[in-house]
């Protein structure tokens, strides 16, 4: 009979996210061993990683990190909360941005065929996760913003979990205290392009169809619904346009006047939440 204790089942399974069953299977066939242990998991693993294939990766975490001009994000899901807040997962997305830091690789294909400083791909890595802690994980997305000044800010939508939403922006010059308050404001209201000129003209007028059509059925004056419109694509426009929305900490300023005010403008942004 293998020696082991239940403290032994429990490290087992912080470190792999498997089972409690199959931790015990794995430190019985190991005769105790608690490192064989954790290779016959792995063995069985990835034996079924192909039986994952069609699991939802609907939890995970994002990470980031900004030095100066540069700043990377990531997404890395997998199936459980269980398994997001683990120490091997995390370890997992800390050893995958650093990578990404480094080889400031932007497109997401790329960087899994991308070759870490032990040799392996970060698709490789990716795979081993998915066979050690027995779950479906995927990296979704990546983001790279270098050139200017990076500044970040990671949200945790629950204390016991890591970051679940992640922006990066970047703006034109150097102001640090304006980056991380822009910053925490695209994280609560989710903008999805910089000004109004970057919106797709497509975009635009969808919203006018959809607007006129609702203010026809109404029962709207044929004499205002060009007015009612009008303003309601303009409150559209704001909603989507980082620098025309009301600011979250002065809600009676605009983005645009609190960048004015720090003598900066915002390049770009990216914003991540997990499974959106």
């Amino acid at each position: 009979m293998a020696s082991y204790s239940a403290e032994d089942v429990k490290r087992l399974r912080e470190a792999t996210a498997a089972g409690m069953l199959d931790c015990k299977k794995a430190l019985d066939e190991a005769e105790g061993d608690f490192d064989k242990a954790i290779e016959i998991i792995r063995v069985k693993g990835l034996k079924g990683v192909t039986k994952r294939e069609g699991r939802t990766t609907s939890n995970g975490l994002v990470i980031a990190k900004a030095e100066g001009n540069v700043g990377v994000m990531l997404e890395l899901n997998c199936e459980t909360d269980f398994v997001a807040k683990g120490e091997r997962f995390v370890a997992v997305a800390n050893e995958l941005l650093a990578h990404l830091f480094a080889s400031q690789i932007g497109e997401l294909d790329a960087f899994l065929a991308s070759t870490l400083a032990n040799g392996k791909t970060v698709q490789a890595t990716v795979d081993e996760a998915n066979a050690t802690l027995g779950e479906k994980i995927e990296l979704r997305r990546i983001a790279v913003l270098k050139g200017s000044p990076v500044s970040l800010y990671l949200h945790r939508t629950s204390p016991d979990l890591p970051p679940q939403v992640g922006v990066l922006v970047q703006l034109a010059t150097e102001a640090v205290d304006a980056g991380k308050d822009v910053a925490q404001h695209i994280a609560a209201f989710a903008p999805q392009f910089v000004r109004r000129e970057d919106i797709p003209a497509d975009h635009i007028e969808n919203e006018r169809r959809i607007a006129e059509e609702t203010a026809r059925n109404e029962g709207k004056p044929e004499a205002s619904i060009a007015k009612i419109v009008e303003g309601r694509v303009t409150g559209f426009v704001k909603e989507i346009s980082l620098l025309e929305q009301s600011f979250a900490k002065d809600a009676k300023k605009t983005v645009q006047q609190i960048l004015d005010e720090a003598k900066t403008a915002v390049s770009a942004f990216h914003r991540f939440r997990v499974g959106q």
